[in-house]
C-alpha cells in the first residue's frame, strides 16, 4: 500500500537530533514558555520573514488569539472562503464574531478576491484569508480592497509553512497569521502545537498574554485569555524539522510537478503548478471522486477526502452560513487528494501516475 502520509518515516529521519533535543528538555526541568520555546518562535519567525512569532497550543487557538487581539466586538464581520476547513470559521465564532462566506476560485481553491467587496458591510471589521493545500492566496487585489475599506487582514496558514507569494512568504502577508503544527502539516510536531505571527508589537505583546491566561506576569491578569501554550518538547521538536522544511517542500513541489506533467487521463482535473505552491496537499478533482478512491484502494494506493461536507452543510452550522455556495459545493463533491510527501519515493509516485493514467 503507498501511504497517502507515512508519520513514521517522516520523523524517523531526524530520529537522532529528536531524541537529543528531548532529552535536553527532559534534562532542564523546564517545561512550558522556557528557551525552547524562545529559540523555535524566533528562528520560525525568521523563516516567514516576519518579525515575530508566539507559540500556542494548536491551530484553531493560533487563529481564536489574532482574531482576539485585534479587539473585535460581538457581532463585527469576518470574510472567509466557503470552502475552507471548519477551523477558520470556528475561530470566528468562538471570538463572538460573525463569519461570512466567500466563494472560492474552482482553479486555485482559495478565496475568489473579485467577491470579497460585494459581500462588505459596515459591520465587516476583516478578511480571513485561507492558504488552502499550501497554495498561498494572490494578496495583490485583496490588500488593496482591504486598505480601502480599512479592514485587517487575518492569515490561516495552516497548511502552508514556506508558501510564499509573490516573493514573500506566508505569515508575512498580512496583519496577523495563524499556523498549525499537527503532526500531519508540512511542518508538523508530535502533537498539537501553533503558533502566531505578525509584524506589529502591540499585537504580538497582547497575543503573548492571551496565550498565557491574559497575563504577562503570574497572577496579573490584563485580559481575558486561553491556556494556550506550545509546550518545550513540541517546540524542540519543530526547531530540528524547521531546518530541513525547505528541502522538504522542495521535494514537495518536485512530486507534484512530476504528477501534472505525468497523468494524462481527461477524467481527471489537476491542480496548476506554481514554485510557490508547497503543495501540502496534491488535490485532483473528478466527477465520479468515490469510484476512483474505491479504484486506488484496490491498486494499493491511500488517498483522502479534503473535505467532504462544506462548512454550511455542518450540521453546527445549519441555516447560520447561508444555504448556498455552488462552487463550494462541486469541489467538496468531487476532491480527492493524492499520496505527497517528502518520503514518497518516486518509484510511488510512478505507480500512482500509472494506476490514475489506466482508470
Amino acid at each position: 500500500m503507498i501511504k497517502f502520509l507515512d508519520l513514521y518515516k517522516i520523523n524517523e529521519r531526524h530520529r537522532k537530533e529528536i531524541d537529543e533535543r528531548i532529552k535536553k528538555v527532559l534534562d532542564s526541568g523546564w517545561y512550558l514558555l522556557g528557551k525552547e520555546n524562545d529559540e523555535f518562535c524566533n528562528n520560525f519567525a525568521k523563516f516567514c520573514g516576519a518579525k515575530y512569532a508566539v507559540g500556542v497550543a494548536n491551530g484553531l487557538d493560533a487563529l481564536k488569539l489574532a482574531i482576539m487581539a485585534l479587539g473585535f466586538k460581538n457581532g463585527d464581520e469576518i470574510l472567509v472562503p466557503s470552502n475552507t476547513y471548519i477551523a477558520s470559521i470556528l475561530a470566528i465564532s468562538e471570538c463572538d464574531c460573525k463569519p461570512v462566506l466567500v466563494e472560492p476560485d474552482i482553479n486555485t481553491y482559495n478565496i475568489n478576491h473579485a467577491l470579497i467587496e460585494a459581500k462588505i458591510t459596515d459591520k465587516t471589521k476583516a478578511v480571513l484569508v485561507v492558504h488552502l493545500y499550501g497554495q498561498a492566496v494572490d494578496m495583490t487585489n485583496i490588500k488593496a480592497v482591504a486598505e480601502k475599506y480599512n479592514l485587517k487582514i487575518i492569515e490561516d496558514a495552516a497548511q502552508a509553512h514556506g508558501a510564499s507569494h509573490k516573493g514573500i512568504k506566508t505569515g508575512n502577508l498580512g496583519d496577523i497569521a495563524g499556523f498549525s503544527f499537527y503532526p500531519g502539516k508540512n511542518l508538523g510536531c508530535l502533537g498539537d502545537g501553533g503558533a502566531v505571527t505578525t509584524n506589529n508589537e502591540e499585537l504580538y505583546n497582547k497575543v503573548k498574554a492571551l496565550r498565557n491566561y491574559g497575563s504577562h506576569k503570574k497572577y496579573e491578569n490584563l485580559y481575558i485569555g486561553l491556556n494556550s501554550r506550545l509546550d518545550e518538547i513540541q517546540a524542540a521538536v519543530l526547531d530540528v524539522k524547521l531546518k530541513y522544511l525547505n528541502n522538504d517542500n522542495d521535494y514537495r513541489r518536485k512530486i507534484a510537478k512530476y504528477y501534472i506533467e505525468n497523468i494524462k487521463n481527461e477524467k481527471i482535473i489537476l491542480p496548476n503548478y506554481n514554485d510557490e505552491h508547497v503543495y501540502h496537499i496534491f488535490a485532483v478533482r473528478t466527477e465520479k471522486r468515490d469510484e476512483l478512491q474505491n479504484y486506488l484502494k484496490e491498486n494499493g494506493i491511500e488517498t483522502l477526502i479534503h473535505y467532504p461536507i462544506p462548512p454550511h452543510k455542518q450540521v453546527c452550522y445549519k441555516g447560520i452560513l447561508g444555504d448556498s455556495y455552488p462552487i463550494s459545493e462541486e469541489i467538496h463533491r468531487t476532491i480527492l487528494s493524492m499520496p505527497i510527501s517528502p518520503v514518497i519515493t518516486m518509484e510511488e509516485a510512478e505507480n500512482v501516475v500509472k494506476v490514475l493514467n489506466n482508470y
